[in-house]
């Protein structure tokens, strides 16, 4: 194993650091109040960081092996994406954010030619948002051979139907491009039913219904939003990479998404671990400092060793990406996304907790990103799934 990491890698890390202090920490609240005031338009403090993040050469880092991006190895992006985790938004400012990451590089991978020059470049260029349109309201989409919306051929078009929700990052103005996922052919063998498509959010019969809340948060502007798609036609060129290999796309898709999402999570419980810190260095009960509670120094102890060992193993992951692939790492990429969520989940308790009252409250961020670390047992895939398919690959082992 080799996690070593190179002079361009170390050099952005500290600029992007020097970043953070400078420009994202002071503006945390103020981006909040401006969500507040105007939910699902872009704040504007958003708008300004993007330009000095792109000014700065901090921008479309996790892109590995192409000329749009840093060039990283999944190693060397690893510790960039956690510091930007440290705040739930910030990684929007580098181009780096979900569901961004993912359609980017599917677009990159399986396009044509035109429809990159379409959408690509305009969401590489930041201009733009998208969103990924799987998940059902009426099948366990855990399963993605599960979905029933249909891709009809009709002459040079095609026809949508379907119903989805959970579509993260619809919420927002700037979402103009939904790669949608449905079935071709009903009949097809369960793997190769299922296609993908480019749907422009302004298409006629594309419906916005509601945001969907987590656990009350309606992750404004971003949001998850359920959608109905009626007889919505499209162009046959929106195809992407011709029918039945939708499934076959989802799977090279969502391994990236995977560990970054878990890369995140590290920085979001690195920085919960830090504001327990700074909690318990200055409030005192019962006659001593809560850093002298036995109880608080034991649970630190062991937030410490979790959020190291998570780390370990995504950085393990990452270097399996490098070095096999991602389809062999599978196991790997597998046993981090149901540890990393789990680790923080817990870690941003035990912060919430030392708070008091005041965890759970909007004067601090760890009522909200506990929410985030919570949703994310399910996104891309729930805890069951990968903990299924990591226990058959290890009796595979003894077949």
């Amino acid at each position: 194993m080799d996690f070593q990491q190179s002079p361009k890698a170390v050099a952005l890390l500290d600029r992007l650091r020097a970043f953070m202090a400078e420009h994202v920490y002071p503006n945390e609240r103020l981006y909040y109040d401006q969500v507040a005031a105007d939910r699902w338009e872009m704040p504007p403090i958003l708008a300004e960081l993007m330009d000095k993040a792109k000014a700065a050469g901090l921008w479309n880092l996790f892109l590995p092996e192409s000329g749009h991006g840093a060039g990283l190895t999944n190693v060397e992006y690893a510790p960039l994406c956690e510091e930007m985790g440290r705040v739930h938004w910030s990684s929007q400012i580098f181009n780096c954010s979900a569901p961004d990451t993912g359609n980017m590089e599917t677009l990159e991978r399986f396009g044509t030619e035109e429809q990159k020059d379409k959408w690509l470049k305009p969401l590489l260029d930041g201009s733009i948002r998208s969103a990924f349109a799987m998940t059902e309201p009426a099948v366990a989409s855990s399963d993605a051979t599960n979905i029933e919306s249909s891709i009809v051929r009709d002459g040079d078009d095609y026809v949508i139907n379907g119903r989805k929700w959970w579509i993260s990052g619809a919420g927002e103005e700037r979402c103009r491009i939904f790669i949608f996922m449905g079935k071709t052919d009903f009949d097809a063998p369960r793997h190769k039913q299922q296609s993908m498509i480019l749907v422009p959010r302004d298409t006629p019969g594309v419906t916005i219904l509601r945001p969907m809340t987590v656990l009350g948060y309606d992750d404004a502007p971003h949001g998850h939003m359920e959608i109905v798609f009626d007889n919505v036609r499209v162009p046959a060129a929106n195809i992407l990479l011709g029918e039945g290999r939708g499934f076959e796309i989802a799977q090279a898709r969502l391994g990236p998404g995977r560990i970054h999402h878990c890369m995140r999570l590290i920085g979001l419980a690195e920085r919960a671990l830090e504001l327990w810190c700074k909690r318990l260095k200055g409030r005192v009960a019962f006659g001593k400092p809560l850093a002298e509670q036995g109880v608080q120094l034991d649970r630190l102890a062991e937030a410490r060793a979790m959020i190291d060992q998570a780390r370990l193993l995504t950085l393990h992951a990452a270097w399996r990406m490098d070095t096999v692939g991602n389809k062999v790492a599978k196991a790997d990429i597998a046993m981090i996304k149901f540890v990393a969520p789990d680790m923080a989940a817990q870690v941003i308790d035990w912060a919430i907790q030392a708070h008091g009252a005041a965890g759970l409250s909007q004067d601090f961020v760890l009522a909200q990103s506990y929410v985030h670390a919570r949703k994310l047992r399910f996104a891309d895939g729930p805890d069951e799934v990968h903990r299924a398919q990591v226990g058959k690959l290890e009796l595979a082992k003894y077949a």
